[in-house]
């Protein structure tokens, strides 16, 4: 099974970028995007022989999630079910017979860490939601985090030591999130490959530098790491600010 999450940093301009192109080339059974900034009936996307689900913020032009997936799943969960946290269309979960499938777009602590507050809220209520589904069903969770764990998951750990995305309190969070039961696939397959980004900034050639972060995660449950087949980055792939990330996983 090939599973693609991309952070698309508004799906309307992506579409111009070769977003179908892309799509179509890499035919996997579930696509999840992040950041679609989108409404309701603002795109028609022609995916034939996908189901699609669509989560909207109630903020115009904001956040924003989606899956595209060839096999209907048995339900749809849309948020965490928590009103406060709901209103930013940040969270899908479809479930299946072998698994949850889940796609995330973490809240940004913002400069000067504004939202860092709520951030973490967001963070000790999306942990508990994991480890609920994760009593039923093994769970696979996508998407832009908006966190570089280690050092390595960053060009410049020094300097950006506080900043959104690279505080001790991100951090941490991410931490805990590990151990209550999940695994970051790509640093279980490649713990020690650096310069290894799927985020760069658009200011001072970040991307041609490789100036980068790694901020888009697959994890999965401890319990199916076995059945982990491939973890990869697309960095290639252009039209936006992050890339496409990839899991290949045999749940059958």
């Amino acid at each position: 099974m090939k599973l693609i999450s991309w952070n698309v940093n508004g799906l309307r301009a992506n579409l111009g970028k070769g977003f179908i192109e892309y799509f179509n080339r890499v035919d996997a059974d579930i696509f999840c995007i992040q950041e679609t900034k989108l409404q309701e009936g603002q795109v028609d996307l022609e995916l034939e022989g996908y189901y699609q689900y669509w989560n909207y913020a109630q903020k115009k032009g904001y956040s924003g999630t989606a899956i595209f997936t060839k096999k209907e799943p048995l339900s749809v969960i849309y948020g965490l079910g928590i009103e406060e946290h709901d209103q930013e269309g940040r969270l899908i979960t479809l479930e299946f017979q072998n698994f949850y499938m889940v796609t995330v777009y973490t809240p940004n602590s913002q400069r000067g860490l504004t939202r860092l507050e709520y951030r973490m809220e967001w963070e000790e209520e999306f942990k508990k939601y994991l480890k609920k589904l994760d009593e039923k069903k093994p769970v696979i969770i996508c998407g832009d985090l908006n966190v570089a764990h280690q050092e390595i998951d960053l060009k410049n750990p020094k300097t950006n030591r506080n900043n959104a995305g690279f505080t001790d309190d991100e951090r941490n969070k991410f931490t805990q999130l590990l151990e209550a039961g999940f695994i970051d696939t790509y640093r279980f397959l490649y713990p020690d490959t650096t310069d290894a980004y799927t985020w760069w900034s658009y200011m001072a050639r970040a991307r041609d530098r490789n100036i980068g972060w790694r901020i888009d995660y697959f994890l999965v449950s401890e319990r199916i790491k076995d059945k982990i087949e491939e973890a990869a980055i697309h960095s290639l792939v252009f039209g936006s600010d992050h890339c496409p990330v990839e899991l290949k996983i045999n749940l059958d």
